[in-house]
């Protein structure tokens, strides 16, 4: 991702561009994996070597708050963070811990029990043995 493109996303959504900005969305771009801020901190630390957790929480949270980027709580023992705000589903595999996009149809508008609802979000989190781990 270009500074232009991330400076384009950033504005986008509201939020000043800045060279960190850049960097941690750029890393969020290349690293779909769903990543802790302890990840992204140890990940982007010896590139940033003034970074810290505190700027990095309040920037990743900035980004959660303007829907750059969606806050997954798939178990409480962790937050993580994903790059990708179109609708889809996750699997986490209880053995080796990866998180799996799932493409599903999420649209549950429909269903009489939430007529008259206006629903703003929509979560749906798997947990399981991945097909890498079953083997």
């Amino acid at each position: 991702m270009t500074y232009q493109e991330a400076e384009k996303i950033l504005r986008t959504h509201g939020v000043k561009p800045s060279l960190l900005r850049y960097k941690i969305l750029d890393y969020l771009h290349q690293n779909k994996t769903h990543p802790t801020i302890e990840t992204i901190f140890k990940d982007l630390k010896p590139e940033i070597p003034t970074l810290s957790k505190t700027s990095l929480y309040n920037n990743l949270y900035l980004f959660a708050e303007k829907e750059i980027v969606k806050i997954l709580s798939i178990d409480e023992k962790e937050i993580r963070f994903d790059y990708d705000t179109t609708p889809h589903a996750h699997f986490k595999c209880v053995v080796c811990g990866r998180i799996y996009d799932i493409p599903i149809n999420m649209e549950i508008s429909h269903l009489y029990e939430l007529e008259g609802f206006d629903i703003k979000e929509a979560d749906l989190y798997l947990k399981g043995v991945c097909k890498h781990c079953k083997n």
